[in-house]
Order: C-alpha cells, then sequence, then structure tokens
C-alpha cells in the first residue's frame, strides 16, 4: 500500500429552512503522498461572510491561506482572505479534478488522516456522492486517532507539530510524521 497523508481546512454549519440541515464547506486542501509529491489549494469559492464571522477560523486558518506578495498586498483590500490571484486558489471544481490526479497517480493507495471523519466526508463531497467517487478513490480513511489507540498511544504521546498547525500543508506533512512514527512503533512491538 501506498500512503497518502492529508489534511482539509473547512467550515461547518447549519443551512437551509430553519436551519435544520447541516455542511462542510472546503477552505483548504493538502495531500502529500508517501512517492514525495505534494498538493495544496485553497477554495476560491469559500463562504468568506460565514468564515469571517467565525473568530476561531479568523484566528487559526486564515493566517495561513495564500496572501498577496510585495506590491500586491498594498492593492488588496483588507477585506479579503486570501489573494484570489495566487495559483494555489482554485475554484472546487478545479480542486476537484486535481485532487482526483493525485490520488489516481497512486498504486494501491490507502489514505491518511487525523480525526479523519469529518476530512474523508468532505474530500468524498468533492465529487458528489459517495457513488461518484472518482475509480481509484478509496471509499475510507485510515485515522490516526485510531490507530494510535489500537497500538496503545494517547493524543499527547504522538510527535508534536513545531509550527504550522492549522495550515493544511502542515497539517498532512505532521501526519504523514505521525503516521510513520506509529509505523515504527507497530514494527518494535
Amino acid at each position: 500500500m501506498t500512503a497518502i497523508d492529508y489534511d482539509l481546512e473547512f467550515i461547518e454549519h447549519r443551512t437551509g429552512w430553519f436551519r435544520k440541515r447541516y455542511t462542510i464547506e472546503l477552505i483548504s486542501i493538502a495531500l502529500v503522498s508517501e512517492d514525495g509529491r505534494t498538493y495544496y489549494a485553497a477554495n476560491r469559492d469559500m463562504p468568506v461572510r460565514r468564515i469571517r464571522r467565525h473568530a476561531w477560523l479568523m484566528k487559526n486558518v486564515v493566517p495561513h491561506l495564500p496572501k498577496g506578495q510585495g506590491d500586491m498586498r498594498n492593492r488588496m483590500s483588507n477585506r479579503w482572505l486570501f489573494h484570489y490571484g495566487d495559483p494555489r486558489v482554485k475554484p472546487q471544481e478545479q480542486i476537484a479534478r486535481e485532487v482526483a490526479e493525485f490520488i489516481q497517480a497512486t498504486d494501491n493507495v490507502e489514505l491518511w488522516a487525523d480525526y479523519g471523519a469529518y476530512d474523508h466526508v468532505r474530500l468524498c463531497w468533492l465529487w458528489g456522492l459517495m457513488v461518484d467517487l472518482p475509480d481509484g478513490v478509496p471509499m475510507f480513511t485510515n485515522d490516526i486517532q485510531q490507530e494510535a489507540r489500537r497500538l496503545g498511544f494517547t493524543w499527547d504521546q504522538l510527535p508534536k507539530q513545531e509550527s504550522g498547525e492549522h495550515d493544511a500543508l502542515a497539517d498532512a506533512r505532521h501526519n504523514q510524521v505521525k503516521r510513520r512514527w506509529l509505523a515504527e512503533q507497530a514494527a518494535a512491538q
């Protein structure tokens, strides 16, 4: 099996008539393959107004989104959460195509995420219903926390992330570190 570690940043909220339905909207996504390839994108279609009203996201996630550089920063509105012209900022349809291609380029793939239940649901929603998953995209994600518990480790015993927490790419890379560490521990048992 070839592992792809991934992370999504997202906003969950109530929607619909009387706010009885819930949804998870993509902010950013990153994948790191065992073969060294990486993928990162910020969703151009993210719900900016909802995110602006979410203090935790504004403090922890938004600072990691692509920002303008140099003179461009001076021309950007302070209301923008990210730089629309950055090549990593893409429409969700493009992200769906590119993520499918990234996963499909990996033979015998297994997906890994940390506390990955919502990540997997939102990943699948890139393509619609579960039956709409592209060929080669697994219907489940292995969870780092489940593997840690299976091996008898607590969250506090896992390798700590030095920086970049809630940056999807930094988190995906750290997921790879934790997954590899757990594999070493399993081999030693």
